[in-house]
């Protein structure tokens, strides 16, 4: 008997399932619980979901099937994950680990209301590590695994979603990004992956908001998904896509981190995106933005006193959490006794960053999304402070700068490393470019379209609206 999933509408775009709702050709119902289906069935190799909402969800997709009036929802019926840090009305907040879990919220955030007012229905929430603190997502009770190879993490610190869209278990899911956490688990997961600009959407979480470097966004398998879901989480309707024509953009293999350089995969898919950019008409010039050692420092030592201030926040003993939390949370205790955080060196580099679109005469900015491939899917939370750092800041760091700058940046799918693996590259932008961002992604994807789904994920019919 054929290894097959019995729907036509899974593996289906956001786009797709939502269209499909609103004249009927299917029920939200039936889409959630085909999808429901899915995950009983894959989730058990990628432990991607902490927790699935099941009788929950399908009483959420009647509710949707049951309103007179589907034409404005742009996410009519559409199975969605949500990052477990993100409040979802009945469930406990996870964060990561037992140990900060906090109590079942009452009421949803801000992002979670604003999906389901466009029509999505939260299928549960997807596993991450404790406290957002890495891009490797395990912890005592399970290791989330990448779709492209379960021996390989899907990053973080989105990376349950990131597991979740590529193997088609959602079409779409919520993450957010402290200093890489939805763009590095993109990479990993070959997703487009949209860290929006600062203010653009409200975070609010945490103590607060990671010193205003974290930002709520949607990791998708098609660029059309990732514009109606920022533009969802942005409070606004979603945006007709333009083409850019005729862009000026600086390419820069520069690491922000001395010492680490991007391997070969990593140089031959920034060499692709400029082949991209000249197909569609733009112009590429080389540009290296100038990254302080000091600015190594103050976003090494931002980082770990956020986690020292979530904690706080949360009221958790640090003798609770993971040996390497532990001691993230005594450094960055530290660090704010001494003084090493300070909201005038995150303006400064913020400020230079904005200058460097202009003293360039750039619009956009391409530099590599990794520097190497995804570690090992492995027990990370096990492990000592030291290997995590080494293991993160060798194979990601060209994500973090922008979260410090504010600025908008988005990951995009470029090709395959030789291991198979997906390869991608980072675009940044000035404030306010979100859509001229995705609007390059969306050429790219005409021009080079990538596989959506890691080879095997989702099982689907022959004619089903993914494959048509």
């Amino acid at each position: 008997m054929p290894d097959i999933m019995p729907t036509t509408w899974v593996g289906a775009t956001a786009k797709q399932i939502a269209r499909g709702v609103r004249r009927g050709d299917v029920s939200a119902t039936q889409v959630v619980a085909d999808h429901l289906d899915h995950v009983a069935h894959a989730d058990a190799d990628l432990a991607a979901f902490r927790t699935i909402r099941g009788g929950a969800a399908i009483t959420e997709a009647e509710k949707v099937d049951e309103q007179e009036d589907l034409a404005n929802l742009p996410l009519a019926g559409v199975p969605v994950a949500v990052k477990e840090n993100t409040p979802v009305a009945g469930l406990p907040t996870w964060n990561g680990s037992a140990a900060v879990r906090t109590p079942v919220a009452e009421a949803d955030h801000e992002v979670v209301r604003r999906l389901r007012g466009a029509g999505a229905v939260i299928l549960g929430v997807t596993r991450m590590p404790e406290l957002g603190l890495w891009a490797l997502t395990d912890d005592e009770t399970g290791v989330t695994r990448n779709p492209w190879d379960l021996s390989r993490t899907p990053g973080g610190s989105s990376g349950g979603a990131a597991a979740a869209v590529a193997a088609g278990l959602v079409p779409m899911a919520h993450g957010n990004d402290g200093l890489g956490s939805i763009r590095i688990p993109a990479a990993c997961c070959g997703l487009v992956g949209l860290k929006p600009g600062r203010g653009v959407i409200p975070y609010q979480l945490g103590a607060d908001d990671w010193f205003g470097l974290a930002e709520h966004g949607v990791l998708t398998g098609t660029v059309a998904d990732a514009v109606v879901g920022f533009s969802v989480l942005a409070g606004r309707r979603p945006d007709r896509l333009e083409q850019p024509s005729r862009l000026r953009v600086g390419v820069s293999l520069r690491s922000p981190v001395r010492g680490v350089a991007p391997d070969a995969p990593n140089r031959d898919a920034v060499a692709a995106a400029g082949r991209l950019l000249a197909a569609a008409g733009h112009d590429t010039v080389p540009a290296d933005p100038v990254y302080p050692t000091r600015l190594g420092l103050q976003g090494i030592a931002t980082w770990f006193a956020a986690a020292a201030a979530d904690v706080r926040a949360a009221g958790v003993q640090r003798r609770g959490l993971q040996r390497r939390s532990r001691r993230h949370v005594a450094l960055g205790e530290w660090a704010q006794r001494r003084g090493y955080v300070r909201e005038a060196d995150r303006r400064a580099w913020r400020e230079q960053s904005v200058a460097f679109f202009t003293d360039h005469s750039i619009d956009l900015l391409l530099t590599p999304a990794l520097a190497g491939p995804p570690p090992e899917a492995a027990g990370w939370s096990g492990r000592s402070w030291l290997s995590n750092m080494k293991a993160n800041i060798r194979y990601a760091p060209y994500a973090a700068p922008w979260n410090i700058a504010g600025l908008p940046a988005i990951v995009v799918p470029v090709g395959r490393r030789p291991d198979g693996l997906p390869v991608a590259v980072q675009f940044v932008g000035p404030p306010g470019s979100e859509l001229l961002l995705l609007g390059v992604a969306g050429q790219f994807e005409l021009q080079a379209p990538w596989q959506r789904h890691a080879p095997g994920y989702p099982r689907v019919a022959t004619g089903s609206p993914a494959t048509a």
